[in-house]
């Protein structure tokens, strides 16, 4: 083995001798210290460095390393990290530790092809070699520090690994590590200072260091709308310590003023350029403006960014738009001294509504009093603070939600849901839920459609009142078709009657005219029933529809599709619903 100690000594410098003999002291030293003591258990295993690389002990880099490590005293351990940053995101780490294992292999690999063997050695056993052949030694070979600069693929950070000089080759020194970067064609985020005193490092061998860093680019942000009146106004029922709700402050109707700002476009943010550590630029994208959202009765201000109301009312987002309803006050009552209401907007009435009148609106009807034997058609929600007793003449509709104090003896329609706190001896149709759970939260008498189900404190009452539930399918809906229905059958029976009559031009037209209302009310007919099967197949994915009260008194007739239950005895924490075709209340 004395010729590659030679061999070796001569690339990479040579220990003297009183070192050696030192060293193999403390050798026999130690392994006579390590027979003595007791093997402590084995410490768990660190757990790995996501951004290490980490190289197989056969690897030209490494057998590079342990070639240089026999010869330098207290060498360094090699260290391959990528101190990332911010250069590389986590998700590119793992690809990024691939490309720079390839660029170190290549690098290391050429570096090795570079260092001769000998072509010549003793055998492996300790044999001598036949007389005639004697072990060769190697042309000698001066290889200088060798640095290599790697570039991440996005071209923002650059990292530096130096090689050691061989046999007589130069040692690091700055002009080198210049000529290195210049090659590799860095010129941007430079560590200038760590080039300084980089050659005099005593780890600057087989160790990565971060030698530049790029400008990363920031992209522009695009503009939005800061609202200042909700999109989609909910309901937000307050109980007092009594159970009892303040109809009067549902915040339903958001009102603006004149001129009021409804909301205001954030302008974009400005990006900025990125610079790659090879000087090359970084096009930032730039943020697009956000375009107001510009309805009826609304106008952007001057410069662009406020939208302002053009008149007083209540303001709306219409699915695209804001857009600013008018509202007709009636600081009175609905009688004889306003008349009859027929409104395009919304109609908020201070007082009560009498007797025999009516309020037809395609927007919200708000109103601070008792609803009488009165007629009301609202296009939106229709709100009642006090309640309406209605004498079993008041026909009360909404296209959304309804919500009253109390109800007596009034038939409702109802597309949305309906929430009050007492219903007494009403005929309802709801094609949404019907909850009476504040206040009394009572349900007696009358008869309560309900698509989705019921939610009430108490249904029926202790004299057994006859109390009708009617759950699942589309009231509305239903209603709207019997009465298409029973007008088909008067004109079919009409139609019948005419076709009696002798021939005439009257008759000719009258028929033609009947024919086609009966034909259009067939299309319509036919409209309906697809939209009940869609809805009640919904209602099923859902789990259907069920009842469900903290007491339910007899006299209480339950109907679940076609299914009908008759309670006969006080029951509490009532949950009904259809299961396998029976009604199961739980």
């Amino acid at each position: 083995m004395e010729p590659k100690n030679r061999f070796w000594g001569w690339l990479f410098g040579s220990r003297s001798e009183d070192e050696d003999n030192e060293d193999d002291l403390e050798q026999v030293q130690e392994e006579q210290t390590a027979e003595e003591e007791i093997i402590p258990e084995e410490p768990p295993e660190p757990e790995p460095v996501i951004n290490q690389l980490i190289l197989p002990w056969d690897h030209p880099f490494i057998l590079l390393y342990e070639l240089w490590a026999e010869h330098v005293r207290d060498a360094p351990l090699p260290y391959l990290r990528l101190e990332n940053a911010g250069v590389v995101s986590d998700s590119e780490l793992e690809q990024e530790l691939h490309r720079l294992r390839k660029f170190i292999t290549a690098e290391a690999l050429s570096r090795w092809e570079m260092i001769p063997k000998e072509t010549k050695k003793p055998d492996e056993d300790g044999e001598e070699l036949p007389d005639n052949e004697e072990a060769q030694e190697p042309e000698p070979v001066n290889l200088d520090a060798f640095p290599m600069v790697y570039v991440t693929s996005n071209r923002l950070g650059a990292w530096l690994m130096i090689f050691p000089p061989v046999g007589e080759g130069k040692e690091l020194d700055r002009g080198i590590l210049d000529a290195a970067l210049q090659k590799s064609g860095v010129t941007f985020g430079v560590n200038t200072e760590l080039l300084e005193r980089l050659s005099d490092e005593p780890n600057r061998y087989f160790h990565l260091y971060r030698i530049a860093i790029g400008q990363p680019v920031v992209h522009g942000e695009d503009g939005y709308i800061e609202d200042f009146f909700e999109r989609a106004t909910k309901q937000k029922f307050v109980e007092d310590e009594h159970g009892r709700v303040d109809y009067f402050n549902l915040n339903l109707v958001q009102n603006v003023e004149k001129g009021g700002v409804i909301c205001q476009a954030v302008p974009p943010k400005e990006g900025v350029p990125g610079r790659t550590v090879l000087g090359q630029e970084i096009v930032c994208k730039t943020g697009k403006a956000a375009v107001l959202p510009k309805g009826r009765n609304t106008e952007a201000s001057e410069d662009g960014t406020k939208l302002l109301a053009v008149k007083s009312g209540r303001v709306e987002f219409s699915g695209r738009s804001f857009v600013v309803k008018s509202v007709l006050e009636i600081n009175g009552n609905v009688d004889f001294s306003s008349g009859n209401i027929n409104f395009v907007g919304d109609v908020h009435i201070h007082g009560d509504v009498s007797s025999g009148f009516s309020i037809r609106t395609i927007g919200d009807v708000t109103i601070d009093g008792v609803v009488e034997a009165a007629e009301i058609e609202a296009g939106g929600d229709l709100i009642v603070a006090k309640g309406i007793l209605g004498d079993s003449r008041a026909v009360l509709r909404a296209h959304h939600d309804i919500y009253a104090q109390y109800m007596e003896n009034c038939t409702v329609h109802c597309r949305g849901d309906l929430k009050t706190d007492c219903i007494v001896n009403c005929d309802i149709y709801c094609d949404g839920e019907v909850q009476v759970r504040t206040g009394r939260g009572t349900m007696i008498g009358g008869r309560i459609r309900a698509a989705r189900g019921i939610n009430a404190k108490i249904v029926g009452s202790k004299s057994e009142s006859v109390t009708t539930v009617y759950l699942g399918g589309q009231p509305c809906a239903n209603y709207e078709r019997e009465f298409l229905q029973k007008s088909l059958d008067e004109l079919e029976a009409e139609l019948e009657k005419v076709e009696r009559q002798p021939n005439s031009p009257s008759k000719t037209q009258r028929m033609g005219k009947i024919r086609l209302d009966l034909s259009v009310g067939r299309m319509k007919l036919g409209q309906f029933d697809k939209e009940l099967e869609k809805i009640k197949n919904k209602l099923e994915e859902q789990g259907g529809c069920r009842l469900k009260c903290d007491i339910a008194y007899p006299g209480l007739v339950l109907n679940i599709n076609k299914e009908t239950l008759h309670l006969t005895k006080e029951t509490s924490s009532v949950v009904a619903r259809l299961v396998n075709g029976e009604i199961c209340v739980m």
